[in-house]
């Protein structure tokens, strides 16, 4: 457990706002939109989320290859001259993972090193195959792709292994990493993207369908092999599950978060996931759902969003984080009655119409009194990144029609993560804002009012407020350390941060 003081006084955090200015977020069209419908606001000094000041209570970070609750049977039929034992469970996304630990036998002819063969990966009937594999007799970790019965390997290294050890295959979208243990927990070796995809597209959907979990070892003895949806590296993004009038969705006195879950790779090896958590104990938080996007007969892991339950119904909004390209991301969304809090799901979703020509990314929404208001993030430019919160609303029927703009913070560049969250019956937009390390706080007409008192880590921490039944509030968040970033380069963030009223 880590803590960390509060950052300033509620006096300070006030006073800091006034300098900053008052006069927040701009027009998103030239100016405000009439008729919001926006109550008003409590003056500044007055609002209550200024009470509040947080310290740091819990820090953690999942890490996990195969995901936890997803698990796959891996009883199945040879491929490959008996070989690879195949599952015969497919695929729903190119998101998955097969961990083989076993003990190796010496060399049979009496020297160093050890004869033993181990393969993990994915393959079809017919042994077209995607698997990284060790060569003992070689000394040899190698990633290789079978198609039409020609054989490629894409990457190869030496890697001494002996004893008891564990190989894995892990693939996020087209990257396919090896990854070995040997005690001190699972290190990506080698990693390849561009090869893979131009021999085999794993977003496809009908490619995908044919492949299943593969494994195989010879000399050496297995300890275990298991397999399933790829877990998470880190967890990024987190935002409240909510009914729509902004209401934490709760069962079973426990909470629900959607979380980016960071894979191995950038942003489009990284998936959308929901857990759960009892707010007595925030650290027990509990792997629940797997989301996926289905467009244009792609399987990809868009994320960062957020669900809604309104009456028997579940809105969904993410970002196309899946197949990000600059000038690319936007917000899209779904509705279904599926129960997309427990087991695997592939969303169909189509773009929100938001009012901007800009990239957009997390969207929060939240109806209030028969008007939906939508946070969002609105991006001039990704080369190089300029993003700043904003701010829309509509009387429709339903959220995404009809949505007029309220206001964009242009004076912002690098904030994002908009929340809409409720405080003594006032709502208010929060956002993480990089380049200041602090959390702005806007009321619904786009006031800028003043910023939460609270540790501000890493990256671009997103400012969930729950409320803790035992009294104050809770803060969830996290921050940006990498896993191994040396191999893997930048998306491995991040831990989880726990902060508590004081």
């Amino acid at each position: 457990m880590t803590y960390v003081g509060p950052s300033a006084s509620r006096r300070a955090v006030l006073l800091g706002s006034a300098v900053a200015g008052l006069g927040g977020l701009s027009g998103c069209t030239g100016e405000k939109s009439s008729g919001s419908g926006a109550r008003p606001s409590t003056a500044p000094e007055e609002a209550a989320i200024f009470d509040l000041s947080f310290r740091i209570v819990d820090r953690f970070r999942p890490v996990e290859l195969v995901a936890p609750g997803f698990e796959v049977d891996l009883a199945g039929e040879p491929v490959g001259a008996g070989r690879l034992h195949r599952s015969q469970q497919p695929l729903r996304a190119p998101f998955a993972a097969v961990e083989v630990r076993v003990t190796a036998a010496p060399a049979s002819d009496g020297g160093a090193g050890t004869s033993a063969d181990v393969a993990a990966g994915l393959a079809t009937a017919d042994d077209d195959h995607v698997l990284v594999r060790w060569s003992g007799a070689a000394g040899r970790l190698s990633l290789e792709v079978r198609r039409a019965g020609r054989t490629r390997v894409l990457r190869r290294r030496t890697v001494d292994l002996s004893g008891s050890f564990g190989l894995a295959f892990a693939l996020c979208e087209n990257q396919v990493t090896a990854l070995v243990d040997t005690g001190d927990g699972w290190r990506p070796v080698l990693t390849e993207r561009a090869k893979v995809a131009e021999l085999v597209d794993l977003r496809n959907e009908q490619e995908l369908s044919g492949y299943s979990y593969a494994w195989g070892v010879t000399g050496a003895e297995v300890a275990e092999a298991r397999a399933g949806v790829f877990g998470m590296t880190g967890l990024r993004d987190p935002h409240l599950v909510q009914h729509a009038d902004g209401t934490p969705y709760e069962r079973e006195g426990r909470i629900y978060l959607t979380w980016t879950c960071a894979g191995l790779g950038f942003f489009q090896q990284a998936h959308w996931t929901v857990w759960s958590l009892d707010p007595a104990a925030p650290q027990d938080m509990r792997l629940e759902a797997q989301l996926f996007t289905r467009r244009e007969g792609l399987v990809l892991g868009d994320h960062a969003g957020q669900v809604i339950r309104d009456g028997d119904r579940w809105l969904v909004a993410t970002s196309s984080w899946g197949d990000f390209a600059p000038g690319s991301i936007h917000v899209r969304h779904c509705e279904t009655t599926e129960d997309v809090l427990s087991g695997v799901h592939l969303l169909e979703t189509e773009p929100t119409p938001l009012p901007t020509e800009h990239g957009t990314w997390d969207p929060a929404i939240t109806r209030l009194e028969d008007i939906w208001y939508v946070g969002f993030v609105e991006s001039p430019s990704q080369e190089p990144f300029d993003f700043h919160p904003a701010l829309a609303s509509s009387k429709a029927t339903t959220w995404s029609d009809d949505l007029s703009g309220v206001a964009a913070a242009t004076d912002l560049h690098q904030c994002e993560g908009p929340i809409l969250t409720t405080v003594d019956d006032d709502t208010y937009l929060l956002a993480s804002d990089g380049n200041e390390r602090s959390y702005p706080v806007f009321d619904l007409t786009g006031r800028r009012i003043g910023r939460l008192d609270a540790p501000y880590p890493t990256n671009l921490p997103h400012p969930n407020l729950i409320p803790d039944p035992a009294g104050g509030w809770l803060l969830v968040t996290f921050e940006g350390s990498q896993f191994h970033e040396a191999v893997m380069g930048y998306g491995g963030h991040g831990d989880v941060i726990v902060m508590h009223s004081v």
